[in-house]
């Protein structure tokens, strides 16, 4: 009779404070049979810490494939395993989605241990809108593919939060301030630990402040997002759906239905919900002419 398979346990752990971990999460890395680590140096620290005395492997984006079927043969033979980052929460920009697929797919558990993330106490802290939010990750590296990432959420009303690293911040707030206006924003730095830090104004102020005095450690940065009312009482004209769809085309090189879709996600209405927008303001910009 075959074993039952173990649980694959993906547990938080602090992002510099090692105070910030739950007993739940301690209680975990000490009774599983193995925990998979981002860097097994940095985990390290957190188990001699806890005098957590459990096997570890590495786990990280150059042997992600290899180690996942590894893993996850682990796994069925009925070994629990914890997965974490160097810091904060698994899998938020960290490797790790491809071994939850493989587990889910293999009809293995899959529990995740809450705590310690970067996004979220930067949003709160940011006295910007917190109901609701857009977190993409870290902006591309390459100038062109974040000048097209900053086009594609130009427009979305939500709170954007993203991952920079210092070496980048600077140009990206510059692209930033060019593409979204001087829109309030926030840079939270070296969250919980010694050097923590927030810079607040708007994107132009920051992008001077940084360029005057280079930043280190880690980075999050907030963007209050697309204010339709301002935009328009700032220039008198509205953007359109139509326009959107065109920006999209242009930006992705995509063709017009997959444009509308895509919007219509940005927006969270239905695709057939956006094209009877669209259909109307096509409608009224006719009228409008014939008249």
């Amino acid at each position: 009779m075959p074993s039952m398979p173990g649980t694959l346990y993906l547990v938080a752990t602090p992002i510099g404070n090692l105070e910030d971990i739950t007993l739940r999460a301690l209680k975990i890395l000490k009774e599983v049979s193995l925990i998979a680590c981002e860097d097994t140096r940095q985990t390290s620290k957190l188990l001699q810490h806890y005098l957590i005395d459990c096997p570890t492997i590495s786990y990280h984006e150059h042997n992600e494939r290899e180690r996942t079927e590894q893993l996850i043969n682990r796994l069925t033979a009925g070994q629990s395993i914890a997965l974490v980052s160097d810091a904060g929460t698994p899998i938020i920009s960290d490797p790790g989605f491809l071994l939850v697929q493989k587990a889910i797919s293999a009809q293995i558990p899959v529990v995740a241990i809450p705590g310690a993330s970067a996004l979220l106490p930067a949003l709160i802290t940011s006295g910007l809108a917190s109901h609701e939010f857009f977190f993409i990750g870290f902006l591309p590296a390459r100038n062109g593919d974040r000048r097209k990432k900053l086009l594609e959420i130009k427009t979305l009303p939500f709170t954007i939060i993203c991952y920079e690293s210092p070496h980048r911040i600077t140009q990206a707030l510059a692209d930033a301030q060019e593409i979204l206006g001087l829109r309030k924003a926030i840079i939270a730095r070296e969250i919980t630990k010694l050097y923590e830090e927030t810079l607040r104004g708007n994107l132009g102020e920051l992008a001077k402040l940084v360029s005057e005095k280079p930043l280190k450690g880690e980075l999050v940065l907030v963007i209050e997002g697309f204010n339709l009312a301002e935009h328009n009482n700032s220039t008198n004209q509205e953007i359109s759906l139509g326009e959107a769809v065109i920006n999209k085309m242009q930006t992705d090189n995509i063709d017009q239905m997959t444009a509308l879709k895509a919007i219509a996600r940005a927006l969270g209405i239905s695709k057939s919900e956006a094209y009877r927008r669209w259909q109307l303001e096509s409608k009224d910009s006719k009228d409008s002419k014939d008249s």
